[in-house]
């Protein structure tokens, strides 16, 4: 099992660097092929947005002026996209090669999230930017839609790229469906790890985790084990996190969304707290 195919999101955004960057340090290590996709916001769905009830006609100016505005930003994340491409060396390529790194650039138009779900279902793993404006904020349309709906591993990459990803993994295990899938995602990952962590809150009886130990060591993986009190007043999102850190850790695998998004929204959670809180490059599966 390997990584061969890799999606990263250009949005544009600030958020778009981090995973150009990490898309391409991921396909570099794995020899795989990396597509940058833009979508463009459609104008057409801006007006329906931005009616009145009244059927008010928006200015023709307008509506040109926002396609030019579109156009430039396309033009400027598509550069940006070939030049972190062209600086780890990776060959742009209209179908990926036989083996060795490929890169590929992408442009659709229409509601961002359900674009990218739709064409993350095609991709081993799917990069999505961490931008520094929205840390806090209670959850993302495009990355719930994305993990929820596309069925794929979700790489979530901070704005700014750290000096290492997954040379140290923490794994957060609690024994879940979503658990055991995020760690048969995450092996290639694990196999190239110079250390990994299994991180469990509170008792860890029957988790098993003496057979995600064992599992690991017949990958070729040495790992371990810390198994962590629970804290008072802290979720378990934020303990994994500040655990994973402790442990030097540059990349948090987990499970996500294990109880519906709809119930984290009421409910609170660790995947919202993380996705909410961390700056730390994340892995996440449904």
């Amino acid at each position: 099992m390997t990584i061969k195919s890799i999606l990263a999101a250009a949005s544009g955004g600030s958020a778009s660097d981090g995973a150009i960057e990490a898309a391409c340090r991921l396909a570099t290590r794995f020899e795989a092929h990396v597509e940058g996709l833009h979508v463009r916001a459609d104008a057409t769905q801006l007006i329906m947005a931005a009616g009145d009830g009244f059927g008010m006609p928006i200015a023709g100016e307008f509506i040109d002026k926002f396609n030019e505005d579109v156009t430039a930003a396309a033009k400027k994340t598509k550069a940006a996209f070939e030049a972190t491409v062209k600086r780890h060396g990776i060959p742009m390529a209209a179908k990926p090669p036989k083996a060795g790194t490929s890169a590929a650039w992408r442009e659709e138009t229409g509601y961002a999230p359900a674009v990218l779900t739709r064409r993350a279902r095609f991709f081993d793993l799917v990069v999505l930017g961490r931008s520094d404006r929205v840390v806090d904020e209670p959850h993302s349309d495009a990355i719930e839609q994305t993990l929820i709906g596309s069925g794929r591993p979700v790489f979530l990459a901070p704005a700014k790229p750290p000096a290492s990803v997954g040379e140290s993994v923490a794994l957060g295990w609690n024994g879940s469906a979503e658990a055991v899938r995020a760690l048969a995602a995450a092996l290639p990952l694990l196999t190239t790890a110079r250390a990994v962590i299994i991180i469990s809150i509170g008792n860890a009886s029957g988790l098993d985790v003496d057979g995600v130990v064992e599992y690991l060591g017949w990958q070729g993986v040495s790992a371990r084990h810390r198994q962590v009190a629970p804290v008072v007043g802290a979720g378990a999102g934020q303990q994994l996190l500040s655990t994973a850190r402790e442990e030097s850790a540059d990349l948090l695998v987990m499970g996500g969304y294990g109880r519906g998004p709809w119930r984290e929204m009421f409910f609170g959670g660790a995947t919202r707290e993380l996705v909410a809180a961390s700056l730390l490059p994340l892995m996440l599966v449904h």
